[in-house]
């Protein structure tokens, strides 16, 4: 298995904690309501700590139709967060599993930056072979329409998890 590491960040005018409560906390929940062309419904199995699963059904259309992640971490005081996708369509057959690691830190004017780091585990011991630049770019753009969608929600929703 080779692993392929991308990292990125994010600036939002949203302020940390309330980003965080939004994208980590009630996903869930929010996710279905903001994006319901990408999203159907997301199925909680555990109590939101590590080791809890969240099915994702993709609505009709999208490229994806499932979707398991599994919390690998999560310090709400810190506001960091660490999931892996380890099962369905977004692995494509050619990932084991992905890894992103989510901190949420104090912007400027109130707002936040959030670091993303995803590591991609490919089937082959390469990792080449199986992920290429547009792929991961791809998931890199999907994600952070995801929070910017999200980020447009909060300000449109001014009282929404405060």
């Amino acid at each position: 298995m080779g692993i392929i590491t991308r990292e990125s960040e994010t600036a939002s005018s949203i302020p940390p904690a309330r980003l965080f409560k939004a994208i980590v906390l009630e996903s869930h929940t929010l996710m279905p309501k903001i994006l319901p062309q990408a999203i159907k419904s997301i199925q909680v199995h555990g109590d939101g700590g590590a080791g809890t699963t969240f099915t994702t059904i993709f609505a009709p259309g999208f490229p994806y139709k499932n979707s398991k992640s599994r919390v690998e971490s999560l310090d709400v005081e810190n506001l960091e967060y660490k999931y892996s996708v380890v099962e369905g369509d977004p692995l494509n057959d050619k990932c084991e599993k992905i890894t992103t690691e989510l901190k949420f830190l104090q912007g400027t004017d109130g707002g936040s930056v959030i670091k993303i780091k995803t590591d991609f585990y490919s089937i082959s011991s390469s990792g080449a072979a199986d992920l290429n630049d547009e792929e991961m770019e791809e998931a890199r753009e999907k994600g952070l329409a995801g929070f910017k969608a999200v980020e447009a929600y909060l300000l449109a929703n001014p009282s929404v998890c405060n």
